[in-house]
């Protein structure tokens, strides 16, 4: 029995060309970034196919063009037009394909374009930045072309080393991102440990060079070069990976670092926060820009110890440490009376409240990050990742429900 077929309404990209096996990179990027989710065309069936009705989720067409076709590009820029006239996005992809036939079918309407062979993550780049645009009603976007949203920043921060900061922060991201997948909400995941950050690590991403150039040029700062910094993990999450190098943490300044997140709270609903457990002379800009400030901690008394300084310096700087929410990670369990004790005790000692309690993943949230995965692609029954979808959707409706509240 063959496997299993998208069913029509869940395609969101069509894949068009003449001869498939021309493109061998593409079909493995379109089943790595998007398995299940797209669907080849042969380009003389693809203008009839598109004019036939597209499904609700159907967003991309991806014409794959080589130097074979452009002897007659007629049905390539017809196939380009009827994609554009129903609404999707077009990714041309060319291969040996001449100047002057590159030039003439971007003209007909294509979107994007991307060499063949492919570069290592431009299908995945680029069908984000087609989803992105496509997303964006011409009334919803600024003049500098930046997109007219007001995401909420959620910081995660951990008050000792080794305590799960990160893998809370990606995995809150990405579960996130899939709340987002039939919606216009977008995520985006920031990792600010310029020196040791691991979210790339934890997702299996590349580091750019354009990173340190973001950083390191405060002037350059814009919507465009935050959208050449940021990778995406699987089209759906946006991901600031800390730089190739380590880096002093006043590389960049509070007043750029408040414009970074400002350029990305106008083009995501939900930027989530990767940062450095040491306190910099920026941390207070991003807390003061916070919605809520995520502590993540563990029963002991390193943890203990470093979250009473971290609550001093808060206090002592006035700044609004009621954003402060309190994780504790490798939390007891339900039967564990004793350990239940000693999370109460530490919460009354430092004078705060622990309302998420984070059960222990065991070695699958260690196998996670080494694969380079969330928990919900490799341990989805794991009760560390229950939990963390329970936060997440929490914050999701949170969220849904404060739009809809203003638009009444």
């Amino acid at each position: 029995m063959g496997l299993l077929k998208a069913k029509p309404e869940e395609v969101e990209v069509f894949a068009i060309a003449r001869n498939h096996a021309d493109f061998p990179d593409m079909t493995i990027g379109l089943n790595t970034v998007i398995a299940g989710r797209w669907a080849p065309l042969e380009l003389d069936n693809g203008e009839a196919t598109i004019k036939a009705g597209v499904g609700p989720d159907l967003e991309i067409a991806i014409v794959a063009v080589s130097s074979d076709d452009e002897s007659n590009l007629t049905p390539v820029t017809k196939v380009i037009q009827t994609a554009r006239d129903h609404g999707l996005k077009v990714l041309l992809i060319a291969k040996d394909l001449s100047p002057a036939g590159l030039h003439q079918l971007l003209r007909v309407g294509a979107d994007d374009f991307a060499p063949y062979p492919l570069p290592e993550g431009a299908l995945s780049d680029a069908i984000t930045r087609l989803r992105s645009s496509f997303e964006q009603k011409p009334t919803e976007a600024k003049s500098n072309g930046q997109r007219n949203r007001r995401g909420i920043i959620m910081p995660v921060y951990g008050v000792a080393g080794g305590v799960g900061a990160t893998t809370f922060a990606v995995n809150i991201a990405w579960e996130l991102s899939l709340l987002s997948k039939k919606t216009d909400k977008r995520v985006c995941l920031l990792d600010f440990n310029f020196q040791f950050g691991s979210v790339s690590t934890f997702l299996d991403l590349p580091r750019r060079e354009a990173i340190y150039e973001l950083i390191s040029d405060p002037d350059a700062i814009d919507h465009d070069s935050l959208s050449q910094a940021l990778t995406s993990y699987k089209t759906r999450l946006a991901v600031l990976t800390a730089p190739m190098d380590a880096l002093p943490l006043d590389i960049i300044a509070p007043e750029d670092i408040s414009k970074l997140l400002e350029i990305a709270q106008a083009s995501y609903d939900f930027v989530v926060v990767d940062m450095p457990q040491a306190l910099v002379h920026w941390s207070d800009n991003v807390l003061r820009m916070a919605e809520t400030y995520f502590a993540v901690m563990e029963i002991d008394m390193r943890s203990a110890q470093n979250c009473l300084r971290f609550l001093r310096a808060l206090k002592a700087e006035d700044l609004p440490y009621e954003k402060v929410q309190f994780a504790l990670n490798r939390s007891p369990g339900f039967t564990d009376i004793n350990g239940k004790a000693r999370a109460k005790r530490l919460a009354e000692s430092l004078g705060v409240e622990i309302n998420i309690m984070l059960p222990d993943g065991g070695k699958s949230v260690l196998a996670a990050g080494d694969e380079g995965t969330p928990l919900a692609e490799s341990a989805p029954k794991n009760a560390l990742r229950k939990e963390f979808k329970s936060i997440a959707q929490s914050i999701f409706d949170a969220v849904v429900a404060d739009k809809a509240a203003v638009v009444q």
